[in-house]
């Protein structure tokens, strides 16, 4: 019998009540890889609805530099 190396499915944070809000960087920065750019939602575990306000939110925070675009 072959097993498979399946991993655990990550649960969306937002949907088990969470939440997020640009105005609160340190939590936005869990969702951005080193370079400032938005983790895909396969990495983090979040569902379509909820990766897509999170990636609102982040923009909203680069937008009044709270974020940076880029490091």
């Amino acid at each position: 019998m072959a097993e498979f190396n399946r991993k655990k499915k990550k649960v969306c944070a937002m949907c088990t009540g969470k939440t997020v809000d640009y105005k609160d960087p340190e939590t936005l920065k869990r969702y951005t890889n080193e370079k400032g750019k938005i983790v895909p939602r396969r990495v983090t575990g979040n569902c379509a609805l909820h990766q897509r306000h999170i990636a609102k939110q982040i923009k909203r925070a680069r937008a009044i530099a709270l974020m940076p675009y880029s490091r």
